[in-house]
């Protein structure tokens, strides 16, 4: 992301601003930046007497304005991070007493997590004003794996597109996750090395051959031994491998091939646009969508929504969820 780009080198130049609101829905970002303020704006021997650290549900507005207006000791600035913002959500919006005229010396970080500061508070108009406002979006499904191959770019590693996808179908978007599962291979593999699938496997345990990722192409291909082979591994392995994972997959797969048979235009490039997927996997969807037509397609659809329904108690008289998958599939193909 540009903008966080952007932050952390002026964050790095030591140029700051007195008020930072790092809020939004994806925290990976709120923490790093977070993070990087703590690190960077004081030396070690500063932090001493010049770095609080308060937490939302410990503190009220009054205490976190006492400590911002207090002077630094033998340092240019004092540096006052509130950690889980979230829990003021009630008052925050009097700490815009502050923020209007915030002191220069101090730096005060607001990491308010897991949701956006609402826009018309007077808060969040001050910081605009006064400091910065950072909102950390959650990245749809389809833009991790390009934000996996961005973040691995950075550090001289590649990728290869399945390799991405696999972490993507394992970890969805938890950016957090997926860092951490990131900087587990930077540390066995050497840079010059491209991460592949039989990597993956090794290093995190996610099979190459036996996850949604392929389950979606055997069922596109209309391979029914393979998507068998998939789901009697999922059955034996349920806890790595979800039912309501396997759902919304196949429902996002078929809801795509839906969109496909509507499309005027099958061009890669505009499919892959309209349906938020790699180029790579253009071919795959043209050939599902030649194997299922639309009616078939709207069929499938009102299916998985039945098997969703049984999978959370609904008309499934008892049916162990692993066998669920199963009749799903002779349903579909």
């Amino acid at each position: 992301m540009d903008e966080v780009k952007l932050l952390i080198d002026q964050i790095r130049n030591r140029t700051f601003s007195p008020v930072y609101l790092f809020t939004g829905e994806e925290s990976y970002y709120i923490d790093r930046l977070s993070q990087l303020l703590e690190k960077e704006v004081l030396s070690e021997a500063e932090k001493d007497f010049n770095q609080t650290v308060l937490y939302g549900r410990d503190v009220d507005v009054s205490q976190i304005v006492s400590h911002c207006k207090r002077f630094p000791m033998m340092s240019e600035f004092q540096v006052v991070i509130v950690k889980e913002a979230q829990e003021l959500a009630k008052t925050i919006d009097a700490l815009s007493a502050y923020t209007d005229q915030p002191q220069p010396s101090t730096i005060l970080v607001l990491c308010y997590k897991y949701k956006k500061l609402d826009k018309r508070k007077k808060l969040y108009k001050s910081i605009k004003k006064s400091g910065i406002v950072f909102e950390s979006k959650k990245l749809y499904e389809n833009q991790v794996p390009d934000w996996i191959r961005s973040v691995l770019a950075s550090k001289k590693y590649t990728i290869e597109i399945k390799a991405a996808q696999m972490l993507v179908e394992f970890l969805g978007n938890d950016l957090g996750r997926i860092m951490q599962e990131l900087e587990k291979l930077q540390i066995v593999i050497p840079s010059d090395q491209q991460i592949t699938p039989d990597l993956i496997e090794q290093h995190i345990g996610i099979s190459k051959d036996f996850n949604n990722f392929e389950l979606r192409k055997a069922i596109g291909e209309g391979d029914v031994v393979k998507a068998h082979q998939i789901v009697h591994y999922f059955s034996q392995n349920p806890r790595q491998n979800p039912l309501v994972m396997s759902l919304s997959l196949i429902f996002s797969f078929f809801s795509q091939l839906m969109q496909y048979h509507g499309m005027q235009d099958h061009s890669p490039k505009h499919v892959a646009q309209v349906l938020g997927i790699n180029p790579y996997f253009v071919r795959e969807y043209k050939a599902a969508a030649q194997r299922y037509p639309m009616k078939r397609i709207s069929q499938i659809i009102a299916t998985v929504r039945e098997f969703d329904l049984k999978s959370k108690g609904v008309g499934a008289n008892n049916m162990p969820q692993r066998d669920l998958l199963k009749q799903l599939l002779v349903e579909i193909m």
